[in-house]
């Protein structure tokens, strides 16, 4: 997909990190936008950001761990602009702590988000996508579905997220193929960012009532939020830096898209450990004080 002038996006998790940089690039491009957020004044805020740009804006407050809040945002999208172009299955929260001490809830909060929400976006879009295609000769479309590095690395204390995010690469691959076997004009991508200061170390906030945690939270899991906040916070790749390279992929046709290209020295040390058989290599190897700092305080 080359030509975004006029064309429609969609964003979920528009309110506030990579989402709301996404729509902004977006606006400058002359895109129409459908932007989502669960946090109402989050998504308030990038609105009326847009429309100061000049751009046509949809917003709606969606949970995207909910097929029809998913299945209500593409209605309303075709309704009010009668395609869509481009979709940023982008809406992500944050957890860790040692993988048995997370409860049914962490799991349910996590995967709903993480996993269900990208399954929800590639289930319904694909579908008005396609038919959009249809309609339209010369139709051009492309899907970003926001993983993380933790979809290609597997750190300690990080167990549901982690296993949310490979599910995520997994199913952007798996659509890739599937897309590429119809011989659809629709373009794939599957973001893996790495430390990049987002709002996610705070996700904590638009969690559930009914999945909140009704313990305190553990040794290990304060451990692990400690690590992401000085992490994330202290990451030189932006937002901004991130959204920018991803509309240059999509440009491409570019799959895969790391912000940190440096870290796949990791998955490299991983994927060859896999091919010769041999034991999962350390993730924190090139960074031993992380270990060391998660393992005191436990």
């Amino acid at each position: 997909m080359k030509d975004f002038n006029g064309k429609v996006v969609v964003i979920t998790g528009a309110g506030s990190g990579l989402g709301r940089e996404f729509a902004g690039v977006a606006a400058g491009l002359g895109m129409k936008l459908v932007i989502a957020d669960v946090q109402a004044d989050a998504l308030e805020r990038t609105t009326d950001e847009l429309l100061a740009q000049g751009a046509e804006v949809l917003a709606m407050v969606c949970d995207v761990a909910k097929g029809a809040h998913v299945q209500e945002l593409a209605d309303a999208a075709i309704a009010r602009f009668h395609g869509i172009h481009l979709v940023f299955n982008n809406a992500g929260v944050g957890s860790g702590g040692l993988v048995w001490e997370s409860t049914e809830a962490d799991w349910e909060w996590v995967l709903g988000v993480n996993l269900w929400g990208v399954i929800h976006g590639v289930r319904v879009f694909t579908r008005a996508m396609l038919e959009c295609a249809k309609r339209h000769p010369g139709y051009e479309g492309h899907i970003v579905n926001t993983a993380s590095m933790a979809g290609l690395l597997n750190a300690p204390a990080m167990g549901v997220y982690n296993v949310s995010k490979h599910a995520v690469v997994s199913l952007s691959e798996t659509l890739y193929h599937d897309l590429q076997l119809v011989k659809a004009p629709i373009g794939t991508s599957v973001l893996c960012p790495y430390f990049v200061p987002t709002g996610i170390c705070h996700s904590h906030r638009n969690r559930p009532e009914e999945l909140k945690a009704d313990t305190a939270p553990t040794a290990s899991q304060m451990a692990a939020q400690a690590l992401t906040v000085k992490a994330v916070e202290s990451g030189k790749v932006s937002a901004s830096d991130v959204a920018r390279m991803t509309f240059e992929a999509i440009r491409e046709g570019q799959f895969y898209i790391f912000s940190h290209p440096q870290a796949l020295g990791g998955v490299a040390e991983r994927l060859d450990a896999i091919v010769q058989g041999r034991n999962p290599p350390d993730p924190y190897a090139a960074t031993p004080q992380v270990r060391e700092m998660l393992s005191s305080r436990l």
